[in-house]
């Protein structure tokens, strides 16, 4: 199976072991948003350690994601789900060649209401 979507490459940019899952479901039992979700955060993590990821790439569930670590502060293993979704979801962006935020972009992006650290956080991310 050709993949353009590397597991191992997902893995050392999220610094997550998948593997460490013992497939208890916690993790999804405390996501606030998981009635948003096709795959939940623990079947997120299955299918990274099986390297099943062009479905994950196809669903929506990928950036219905808080990023609220929810997931992380209730998983006993310290498998991090979270972060496993965040890498896969950077590495989708660039591969769809949307990794282009700019410095003229970010006025555009300022209200009072959002946090200068968003903005701060998401220029890191798209000018990688």
């Amino acid at each position: 199976m050709t993949n353009k979507y590397s597991v191992e490459e997902i893995i050392k940019r999220s610094g997550a072991n998948p593997l460490k899952c013992m497939k208890c479901g916690k993790c999804s039992a405390t996501c606030p948003a998981y009635d948003e979700m096709e795959y939940h955060p623990h079947q997120f993590v299955s299918m990274i350690a099986d390297g099943d990821i062009e479905a994950l790439v196809k669903s929506d569930s990928i950036y219905r994601c808080l990023s609220c670590f929810a997931c992380v502060e209730r998983c006993p293993r310290g498998v991090e789900p979270a972060k496993l979704i965040e890498a896969l979801k950077l590495e989708v962006i660039r591969k769809k060649g949307q990794n282009y935020l700019t410095p003229n972009d970010i006025p555009n992006m300022l209200n009072e209401d959002l946090p200068q650290q968003a903005i701060v956080s998401a220029f890191r991310k798209y000018t990688k």
